[in-house]
């Protein structure tokens, strides 16, 4: 394959329509007779359902229906787990509609159905609810202690507990010359896409089709199939465009099942579109974890074993991503280092909070922060500098693959390829740190000035499939279609660039289709850094096989041998005279597809569908290194410099990699000093609008630097990618509590658990 298209820093194909407002979202799908739906929230955080009277709401001009427990007792079924599942979840799982008990403020109570999006707001406020409040549990310990039972059929708050385990951890210990013991937490928060949750459905002639963004359309038609007793042949869900994902739009919500269940039971579309408080009380939270970790060493800094224990804080339910954020911490909480043994126990806790998903490297970010705050402490405790305690147990190239051991419940974490040292060198290099001396300093303004530095490494790229259709027609153009979704990531752009060059064609003939169920039977979605890695080999794969049978259908027509034909530039020459006339158009070679005479399959288009297969994880790594200023009279941090290094095997597209990098960087900036999803004891959600839960804007995230590394592809794909999504954010909060750490360290504080905001510095430093 001669690269052309592959590696080149191309702008993405699909920016025009944003720019000049031609980008269709869900909310702009409008249909003829269509209603709208508005969601009865829990205001309790814990509470039963005394009873329900839609009467008022009902007798309201324009109010078409008001849907309770009742209504789908006959198809409720609980919502099930996609990732992550343990048989022990099964009782904490979320169903549509509250029954006789709801579990945090925003538990959906009823759906309310009406001729406008007006009607139905005004009718929220007549249905009469009668609750009986209980006593809320909103902290991790508390919930522990199964005082409050939030669940009354397990008779515990604990959804599921197991250990994963690797080495002789009680030897490691016996060994050690030097151990420290901390605690560490990171704050709640949630992805906030400039767009919110929605869609619109409508239910014709025994068809469904729903309207909205989802990143695993085929999971959620399959759910929905079963939740709704409906065949999922005649289901099809389209995705338009989307503004922003970040792991916590697409998943299987209850309005995913109540929107399309009203639209059967009524026969008219229905359309609902998220507002900004629903979408901060309901959709998935993250982060969230609590964790108790110790680490063993030899005086020379030499890591000898980790053990911990980690808590996360999983809501009021169970939800689709199951024990992934908690199960996600302890699998990467190793890091990149030799570490001989380990031992990790994982704990699922319920409490009277909204449900926990992904968010944007769920697991990875939080793994990233303990571990690394723990290495510069020891650092500190061992007078030694921390990029030199890094370098001395980072793993080497020669060592891979690398078996971590059983880090995850499923199985061993293996590390595909890398050179770990070399990324952390060049975050070094480009942040100045062997030129700067001290690492931490005063200014003439009384500002404390510090550097940090984090190393990450990340898994990517989750099989087990993913699927590709390749179509050419009559005029030679070649259409894509793939089973990955796209929420920003610049699909229609790179998998054009694969597709050319793979298969031999102009990038200008290539069109990418997805977001659509009936373009190919099965797929997997976009999700987890998975999109290029599996989506783009799949079209690799599909390429591949293409380009074999246009040869062998081209042979046949020039009486010749395969390999004797080379396809170019979506023409056939002779191999050796590609600079001569072409034999054949692929326009050509589609026609002779359409020839049983030619085609040794029969009749028919120019068509492929291929699916990739991988049973391996890929595992992108870098390093963070940050110089930040510390004002100890307001506590305000300020970013002078941030720099990310990253290296992802092989860059399809450089630029968007770098789109990635500063894009996820200033999410990990927001999430780190700004974002939280604070709760009072009563289980009220005190940030439920931008008022409270603040976002970064330009004056908080500096240029950001971003490195794109190569030096590793992974040998377990053709392509050699790995992911490039989160890679931006992992070590956003490592680099920056280690920088912040450093800057404080004269002053006596130690960064355990974010957000940095200007208050908890102050408080931190007020002793």
């Amino acid at each position: 394959m001669v690269q052309q298209y592959i590696g080149a820093s191309i702008t993405r194909k699909e920016d025009e329509r944003f720019l000049t407002g031609r980008a269709t979202f869900a909310d702009d799908v409008k249909l003829p007779g269509m209603l709208h739906a508005t969601f009865v929230r829990s205001p309790h955080a814990h509470a039963r359902i005394v009873a329900i009277d839609t009467t008022a709401a009902l007798a309201m001009p324009g109010v078409v229906a008001v849907f309770t427990y009742d209504d789908i007792a006959g198809m409720a079924k609980a919502i099930p787990v996609r990732l992550y599942p343990l048989p022990s979840l099964e009782p904490f799982l979320q169903y549509p509609l509250a029954q006789d008990k709801v579990r945090y403020v925003g538990d959906p109570v009823a759906i309310v159905i009406a001729d406008s999006r007006y009607l139905a707001e005004d009718a929220l406020d007549v249905i009469d609810v009668t609750y009986e409040p209980l006593p809320a549990v909103v902290d991790i310990e508390e919930s522990l202690r199964d005082e409050i039972i939030i669940h009354e059929a397990p008779g515990t708050n604990l959804a599921a507990h197991y250990v994963v385990s690797t080495g002789d951890i009680d030897q490691a210990f016996r060994d050690a010359e030097y151990t420290r013991k901390e605690r560490f937490k990171t704050n709640r928060h949630t992805g906030n896409p400039l767009e919110t949750r929605g869609m619109v459905v409508a239910y014709d002639a025994g068809e469904l089709t729903v309207w909205g963004a989802t990143k695993v359309p085929h999971f959620n038609r399959e759910v929905l199939s079963s939740l709704l007793d409906f065949p999922e042949e005649k289901m099809h869900f389209v995705e338009g465009d989307v503004g922003g994902g970040f792991g916590i739009r697409g998943e299987f919500y209850p309005e995913d099942f109540l929107v399309p269940f009203a639209a059967i039971r009524l026969g008219r579309p229905v359309k609902w579109t998220e507002d900004r408080l629903e979408h901060l009380i309901a959709a998935n939270h993250s982060r969230d974890i609590l964790c108790d970790i110790e680490i063993a060493m030899k005086k020379d800094g030499t890591i000898l074993g980790i053990r911990a224990q980690v808590y996360g804080d999983m809501g009021g339910y169970i939800r689709t991503h199951g024990s992934l954020v908690p199960a996600s911490t302890a699998g990467l909480l190793m890091g990149p280092y030799n570490v001989p043994a380990y031992e990790c126990g994982v704990h699922c806790v319920i409490t009277n909070k909204t449900g926990v998903g992904t968010f944007r490297a769920p697991g990875r970010y939080e793994s990233c922060f303990i571990r690394e705050r723990l290495l510069d402490m020891a650092a500190a405790d061992l007078g030694i500098d921390p990029a030199e305690l890094r370098f001395k147990n980072l793993i080497q190239p020669s060592q891979m693959p690398y078996n971590a051991g059983r880090t995850r419940a499923d199985g061993d974490t293996i590390f595909d390829s890398g050179n770990y040292p070399q990324a952390l060198t060049r975050a070094l290099d480009e942040i100045g740190y062997e030129e700067t001396n001290p690492k931490r300093w005063v200014d003439d303004a009384g500002r404390y000035h510090g550097i940090g530095i984090a190393t990450y490494v990340k898994n990517t790229g989750r099989g087990p499939y993913e699927g590709a259709r390749i179509v050419i027609s009559g005029t030679g153009d070649v259409d894509v279609y793939l089973g990955i979704t796209t929420m920003g990531q610049g699909h229609e752009t790179t998998m054009a660039q694969i597709c050319a060059d793979s298969l031999g064609v102009s990038m200008d003939a290539v069109t990418i289709y997805h977001g659509n169920t009936d373009y190919i039977p099965f797929g997997g979605g976009t999700y987890g850094s998975r999109g290029t890695v599996m989506g783009g080999n799949a079209v690799h794969l599909a390429c591949q096989n293409m380009k074999e049978r246009i040869l062998s259908l081209a042979s046949t027509y020039l009486d010749t041998e395969p390999a004797n034909l080379v396809l170019q530039t979506g023409e056939i020459f002779r191999k050796g005279a590609e600079q001569g006339p072409a034999l054949l158009s692929l326009g050509e070679i589609a026609g002779l597809a359409e020839n049983p005479g030619f085609n040794e399959e029969g009749s028919g288009t120019l068509e492929i569908t291929a699916y990739f297969e991988a049973d391996q994880l890929t595992f992108s790594y870098g390093s963070h290194a940050a110089h930040v200023a510390v004002d100890p009279e307001t506590g305000k941090i300020e970013i002078i410099r941030y720099v990310v290094v990253e290296d992802i095997g092989r860059a399809i597209n450089p630029l968007m990699v770098h789109g990635q990098a500063v894009g996820g960087a200033a999410q990990g900036i927001g999430a780190t000093l700004l974002e939280e999803l604070v709760y009072d004891d009563s289980g009220q959600l005190l940030a439920g609008s931008f008022m409270d839960y603040l976002l970064p804007t330009s004056t908080d995230v500096p240029p950001i630097e971003s490195i794109v590394l190569e030096e590793a592809p992974s040998p377990l794909n053709p392509l050699g990618v790995k992911g490039a999504g989160e890679g931006g954010i992992v070590a956003t909060g490592a680099t920056l509590a280690n920088a912040v750490s450093n800057a404080l360290a004269p002053l006596g504080v130690q960064i355990t658990q974010l957000p940095l905001s200007p208050s908890f510095i102050a408080k931190l430093l007020s002793g």
